[in-house]
C-alpha cells in the first residue's frame, strides 16, 4: 500500500508528500487532525491540484472584489495613481480661486448661522480633505452654505455654537447612514417645484436678514417678516457710512460678475495677444470679486479707524489659530444655563430630519450639474458627504455640503481633480492662522453685501416662469413652498410643500383620466374606453362611476387596457362588479389589449372572468367572435 501525506499550509495551499502507505487526511477547520488508512487509490496530482486550482480561483476573485470595492467607495485610489505631474498647476490655480471665494464666504455664513466669525472657516476645513478621498465629482466643492447657516440660527440663539457642532455631527452620521443602506432615493419625494420655492425662500430670507447690516441697523431679525420691520422701525438710525459703503459694494460686485462673460480662462486664438490678457484680467477679477470686495473693505476700514474705531460697524474679534480638535459636544453650558444631551435633541426638532435631507438635495444636484454627462454614484456621495460632517463636527464645523458657487468656480477655474481641495483647505488654515487679527476690520457692510448679491442669484424666477409655461398646477405647489417657508420658517415651508406634492400624487392617482371615444366597429356602435395609468385601490370606484355614468346602454363597450400596467386586488374586484352591472344594462363588455399579469390578477379573483379578455384586431374580434353575449342568468 502507498502512503500519501497532506500539508496544509496557513495561505490554504495543498502540498503533497508520498511514501510507501495509503492513507486519507482528515481535516478540521485548525488543518490536519491526523491520517486515516485506506484501500482506495487516490490520483494524488489530479485531486490535489483540482483542490489547489479551486483555492486559487476563490482567492482570486474575492481579491477583485475587495480591489473594486475599495475603488469604488474611495476614488482617490482609482484616479491617484493615473495623476499627471502637470497637473497640479491646474488644481492649485482652482485650489486657490476657490479659497479665495471661500475666505469671505464661511465668515459671512456664520454671521448667518450667528455663530462667531471663526465657525464659518472652521467649516471649511475637513470637507475638503474628506471630500478629497471619497468624493466622485471632480468639481465638488464642500462646505458651509447659507441654507445649512438658516436652518440652524435659531437653535443657536437658543443653544450656542455647540448645537450646531452637534447638528453637523448627528446630520453627518444620518447621511451616512442613508449612503449604506442606499436610502437617497428618499429625496426623490422632495419636486422640483418644492425645491425651487423652497430654494427662493430661503434666499429671500437670508437676503432680508441682511438688511440690517447694509444700513448699520441694530437687533437680530434672521426670519422675513421681522427682518423687515426692523428695518423700517429703524430705519432712520441707519448709518451713512455702511449705507454708502454697501451701495458701491452690490454694484461692484453686479459689476464684476457682469464683465465675467467678456473674460476667458484659455488663450484664444481668434483674439490679439492684448485682448487674451484682457480676457483673462476679466475673468480672474470676476471669480475673485467677493475676496476683492472685502479686501477692499477691510483695507478702507483699516485706513480710515482710529483707536480702533473706524466708520463702519466691523465684525471684530475674530478667533486665532486652528481650530481644536475635540469630539463633538454632547452637552453644553450656555448663558449660564446648562443642557444635556437630550435638550439639545429635543431643541434641534425636526431640524435633525429635514437638514440631511436638504444637504442631499443640494449636493447631488450640484454633482449632477457638473458630471458632464457622467453617471452619479448617490450612494457614494452620500457616504463622503456624511464624513464630510461627521469630520468636519470634531474641529467645530457647522453643517456642510456642497456649495453651487464655489462648485461652480472650481468647474470655470479648471480644476482636473479634487486635489484641488487641498489647496482650498490649506489657503483657509493660513488665514485663520495669520489673518485673523486683519479680520477685525472686516465691515459688516460688505459682508451683508456679499450674501445679499449671493442670494439675488439664488432667487429661482426662472423656475417659476418655467413652471407657468408648462404646469401651472405645480406653479401652485412652488407658490405654498415659497410663502409658508416664508412666513412659517423653512422647515415647516419644506415639510407642507412635500406633503401638498403628495396629496397632489395621491390624488392624481384616486382621479386618473380616462379618455371614451364612440365609434362603430363591424357593425356595432360601441365605445372605447381608456384609462391612460395604471389602476390602484383609490381609483377603483372612480373608473367604475366614470364608465356606468358615461357609456349609454345602446352601446356595448370596449375597455381598452394598453396603459395599464398593473393593478391591484380592488380593481379586479371593481372589474368584475362593473361587468355584472353592465349585464344588468343589457351591454355587452370586452377587455382589450391588457397585460397579461392585469388578466392574470383577475382570473385569479374569478376565473370565469376570462372570457371577456381578447387580444390583436379589433374589428376582427368583433366580427368574427363578436362581443361577449349577455348572461341573462346567472
Amino acid at each position: 500500500m502507498k502512503s500519501v501525506t497532506y500539508n496544509f499550509g496557513s495561505n490554504g495551499t495543498v502540498q503533497r508528500c508520498t511514501s510507501t502507505m495509503q492513507e486519507r487526511a482528515i481535516v478540521t477547520d485548525s488543518g490536519i487532525s491526523g491520517t486515516q488508512s485506506t484501500d482506495t487509490i487516490i490520483t494524488t496530482d489530479t485531486a490535489v491540484d483540482s483542490f489547489n486550482n479551486r483555492q486559487d480561483l476563490c482567492r482570486c476573485c474575492s481579491k477583485e472584489k475587495c480591489t473594486e470595492l475599495v475603488k469604488k467607495r474611495i476614488p482617490i485610489t482609482t484616479w491617484l495613481p493615473k495623476y499627471k505631474a502637470h497637473y497640479i498647476p491646474q488644481d492649485i490655480l482652482a485650489g486657490i480661486t476657490v479659497g479665495l471665494t471661500a475666505i469671505p464666504q464661511g465668515i459671512a455664513y456664520a454671521v448667518v448661522a450667528g455663530l462667531p466669525t471663526e465657525y464659518g472657516l472652521y467649516s471649511g476645513i475637513m470637507g475638503c480633505f474628506v471630500y478629497l478621498l471619497l468624493g466622485s465629482c471632480k468639481d465638488v466643492v464642500v462646505g458651509p452654505t447659507a441654507i445649512m447657516a438658516l436652518m440652524i440660527e435659531p437653535h443657536v440663539r437658543v443653544m450656542g455654537p455647540d448645537i450646531a457642532v452637534l447638528a453637523c455631527f448627528l446630520s453627518g452620521c444620518i447621511v451616512f447612514v442613508l449612503g449604506i443602506f442606499q436610502l437617497g432615493f428618499l429625496v426623490d419625494f422632495i419636486s422640483f417645484p418644492v425645491v425651487s420655492g423652497f430654494t427662493s425662500a430661503a434666499a429671500l430670507t437670508i437676503g432680508s436678514s441682511q438688511l440690517k447690516g447694509l444700513f448699520g441697523l441694530k437687533g437680530k431679525s434672521n426670519d422675513f417678516l421681522p427682518a423687515w420691520q426692523t428695518v423700517f422701525e429703524h430705519i432712520q438710525e441707519a448709518i451713512l457710512a455702511d449705507s454708502l459703503l454697501s451701495l458701491g459694494s452690490i454694484a461692484f460686485l453686479l459689476f464684476a460678475k457682469w464683465i465675467g462673460k467678456y473674460g476667458n480662462r484659455k488663450y484664444n486664438q481668434e483674439w490679439s495677444p492684448r485682448r487674451n490678457m484682457l480676457g483673462r484680467f476679466l475673468w480672474i477679477v470676476s471669480l475673485s470679486r467677493n475676496a476683492i470686495i472685502v479686501i477692499f473693505g477691510t483695507f478702507l476700514a483699516w485706513c480710515l479707524s482710529e483707536n480702533l474705531k473706524t466708520p463702519f460697524k466691523i465684525i471684530g474679534n475674530v478667533g486665532e489659530g486652528l481650530p481644536p480638535f475635540n469630539l463633538p459636544p454632547f452637552s453644553t453650558t450656555f448663558n449660564n444655563q446648562t443642557y444635556t444631551f437630550e435638550d439639545m435633541a429635543s431643541q434641534l426638532g425636526t431640524t435633525i430630519i429635514f437638514m440631511p435631507l436638504v444637504a442631499i438635495l443640494e449636493s447631488i444636484a450640484i454633482a449632477k450639474a457638473f458630471s458632464k454627462g457622467k453617471s452619479i454614484d448617490a450612494t457614494q456621495e452620500l457616504i463622503a458627504l456624511g464624513f464630510c460632517n461627521i469630520a468636519g463636527s470634531f474641529v467645530r464645523s457647522m453643517s456642510v455640503t456642497g456649495s453651487f458657487t464655489r462648485t461652480a468656480l472650481n468647474h470655470n477655474s479648471g480644476a482636473i481633480t479634487t486635489l484641488g481641495g487641498i489647496y482650498t483647505a490649506i489657503l483657509v488654515m493660513l488665514a485663520l492662522e495669520l489673518l485673523t487679527s486683519t479680520f477685525y476690520f472686516i465691515p459688516k457692510a460688505t459682508l451683508s453685501s456679499v450674501i445679499i448679491v449671493a442670494m439675488v442669484y439664488m432667487v429661482e424666477i426662472e423656475a417659476a416662469v418655467l413652471l407657468w409655461k408648462t404646469k401651472k398646477l405645480e406653479l401652485i405647489l412652488y407658490i405654498i413652498t415659497l410663502v409658508a417657508s416664508l412666513f412659517l420658517g423653512v422647515e415647516y415651508g419644506i415639510l407642507i410643500g412635500i406633503a401638498t406634492n403628495i396629496l397632489c400624487i395621491l390624488y392624481a392617482s384616486a382621479r386618473p383620466s380616462v379618455s371614451l371615444e364612440k365609434t362603430n366597429i363591424g357593425f356595432k356602435d360601441v365605445i372605447i374606453v381608456t384609462p391612460t395609468q395604471s389602476l390602484h385601490f383609490p381609483a377603483a370606484e372612480y373608473v367604475r362611476r366614470k364608465i356606468i355614468d358615461r357609456c349609454e346602454t345602446q352601446f356595448d363597450v370596449v375597455i381598452d387596457g394598453k396603459f395599464i400596467m398593473h393593478i391591484d386586488i380592488t380593481v379586479a374586484k371593481n372589474m368584475k362588479m362593473l361587468i355584472e352591472d353592465m349585464q344588468v344594462r343589457k351591454q355587452n363588455v370586452l377587455l382589450w389589449n391588457f397585460k397579461p399579469q392585469v388578466k392574470k390578477n383577475c382570473t385569479d379573483l374569478d376565473p370565469s372572468l376570462d372570457k371577456y379578455f381578447f387580444e390583436g384586431n379589433l374589428e376582427n374580434i368583433i366580427r368574427k367572435s363578436s362581443l361577449v353575449q349577455v348572461e341573462t342568468e346567472r
